[in-house]
């Protein structure tokens, strides 16, 4: 991918600046590559790492990824960055492109080339993420191209879009909620509408209970209270249980000691240590619930 980006760079200086109607005319008179041009020019890539090969490739074949672009204008995003997702595709697609399968480039191009804008759209159509499962992305873009009319989808439709992408119906419900919403300025200002519509700001009944200073000071005591608690139940354990759950619980994990080394230091089996440590521990429990 670096050195194909490197080969656009190069080309840079004669790409038109300026404006998008500019660029697009500029690729529209860009020639087109017969087959054997495509396979000459794919196999010098390939073999050789020609890079002005793969920037013929890619210039012939920007005019596909603006059509393909074109068709996502429904999205509300600008052409000028679909097409700069597409193109990314279209890039890997000639990193990846083995002309030897007999396929033409924009055949095999294609999946890249919406596979990048399909990421770019669900990054940046709304600010709450709408699809972030492979499931939810296959039903995002098809729901939205299968839904016959606007508004909500009748139960009829919903059942037949579900049998047909294979997902449950509340889970074509579900997406279509997310697709019929809107984003809301989290601090809107009071008694202001938003798009025409009187509503409340989110600020005023989306509360953040961390940031209240009661709720923190509770937490923290009830911490403190609790770890008391457990320094008090710990020091009427007698020393050989204080022992053995010390270095077995309370040390660095890289300082922690096994069972056999402490059954050696105290003469027992590892089973008895592994026995005094279940009742060491089931005591600490019934001190700190009297406690």
């Amino acid at each position: 991918m670096n050195t194909l980006s490197t080969a656009l760079q190069v080309l840079a200086p004669q790409l038109p600046s300026g404006s998008l109607e500019a660029y697009l005319h500029w690729v529209n008179g860009l020639p087109l590559l017969t087959p054997e041009e495509e396979h000459t020019l794919a196999m010098q890539y390939q073999k050789d790492g020609d890079l002005k090969a793969a920037q013929k490739l890619i210039l012939a074949h920007i005019r596909y990824v603006v059509r393909v672009s074109r068709g996502y204008l429904g999205y509300g995003l600008p052409l000028g960055d679909l097409v700069q997702e597409g193109t990314i595709g279209l890039m890997k697609a000639v990193k990846r492109f083995d002309p030897t399968m007999g396929v033409r480039l924009v055949s095999f191009a294609v999946h890249w080339i919406k596979a990048e804008i399909h990421e770019f759209i669900l990054r940046n159509w709304r600010i709450v993420k709408v699809a972030t499962t492979k499931a939810q992305r296959k039903l995002f873009f098809n729901l939205r191209t299968a839904k016959k009319r606007l508004g909500w989808s009748t139960n009829e439709e919903v059942a037949v879009i579900a049998n047909d992408l294979g997902v449950s119906v509340a889970e074509v419900r579900r997406m279509e909620e997310r697709l019929n919403a809107r984003d809301v300025q989290f601090d809107l200002p009071v008694n202001e509408s938003y798009e025409g519509v009187q509503t409340s700001s989110p600020s005023e009944y989306l509360e953040d209970a961390r940031s209240n200073p009661g709720l923190q000071l509770e937490a923290q005591d009830w911490e403190e209270h609790g770890q008391e608690r457990l320094k008090n139940a710990f020091q009427k354990l007698d020393p050989r249980s204080q022992d053995i759950l010390e270095k077995r619980w309370l040390l660095e994990d890289e300082k922690k000691v096994t069972l056999q080394e402490l059954a050696k230091t105290y003469q027992v089996s590892a089973e008895r240590i592994r026995q005094l440590e279940e009742n060491a521990i089931g005591k600490l429990r019934e001190m700190i619930v009297v406690a």
